[in-house]
């Protein structure tokens, strides 16, 4: 059934804000940052915007851990982006209407007024799954903002029979997110520079997550006490000295993010 009553999509929202605040807030969260000065935490001090990244299936991570009014995401026309734009102003995420192909100039122009930092499920909102398009390229060379390409993992999740196999974390999971350099793709590049870097952010977003999901394994496999903490080979964002996951932090509802100059 087609929710479309104005009053049932407001209830959505709330409903659905709600439920991520209360469910994901069990999580515990584990950073891995190429380079820290793309901690959205800390460029929101610097006030230097990014493009963020991450692909739709693990949207539940960001919507929890990054939901402040300087990021402001982009979520579809399409008929259920109502309720999807309902559910993340209430988790308290700006909120920009329209893709990269529907809505797009609308979007666009809206996009360069806007102060803070941009969100993008480049796979969104039909797939392919962890597929990158161009529209964040293009947006990416037109605004001059670097990309920052996430990689995210839940422990243990339920998995939705859905084209991007959508993620719900299982209460008191591990959650991961490896976080590779910036990409900046050049400004006004021509079509074929911009499928180049096209192929560079999805290449290093599928890495992140293949890294992330190790990870998560891997801290699943010592929760369970079945061995000790031995790291995987070193990954492109992964440093071989780092051997341990070095920030872990369960936030609670209304706490303020740590500062990632403490460790």
């Amino acid at each position: 059934m087609k929710i479309r009553h104005p009053l049932l999509i407001k209830g959505v929202g709330v409903a659905g804000a709600w439920s991520i605040r209360r469910l994901v807030g069990t999580v515990k969260f584990h950073f891995r940052y190429a380079d820290p000065s793309v901690n959205p935490e800390e460029t929101r001090r610097q006030g230097q915007p990014y493009i963020y990244a991450f692909f739709h299936e693990v949207m539940l991570f960001p919507a929890y851990y990054w939901n402040w009014p300087e990021m402001h995401i982009l979520i579809s026309d399409h008929a259920d982006g109502e309720m999807i734009t309902q559910v993340v102003r209430r988790l308290g995420f700006g909120v920009i209407r329209g893709s990269t192909t529907r809505g797009g100039a609308r979007a666009l122009r809206e996009m360069e007024n806007v102060k803070g930092n941009l969100c993008f499920t480049p796979d969104g909102p039909r797939g392919p799954r962890r597929h990158v398009s161009q529209g964040m390229i293009y947006t990416a060379s037109r605004l001059g903002l670097p990309i920052v390409g996430a990689g995210m993992a839940f422990s243990r999740c339920w998995r939705a029979n859905s084209w991007d196999r959508f993620a719900v974390p299982k209460p008191f999971s591990e959650a991961t997110c490896v976080v590779p350099a910036a990409v900046r793709v050049p400004r006004d590049a021509n079509r074929e520079t911009l499928e180049e870097y096209r192929l560079l952010v999805e290449r290093s977003m599928n890495q992140a997550s293949q890294e992330a999901e190790t990870w998560a394994a891997e801290l699943e496999s010592v929760r369970q006490g079945g061995r000790s903490w031995k790291p995987a080979l070193a990954g492109p964002h992964r440093p071989a000295a780092d051997l341990a996951p070095s920030r872990v932090f369960t936030p609670g509802p209304g706490e303020p993010l740590p500062d990632p100059r403490d460790k």
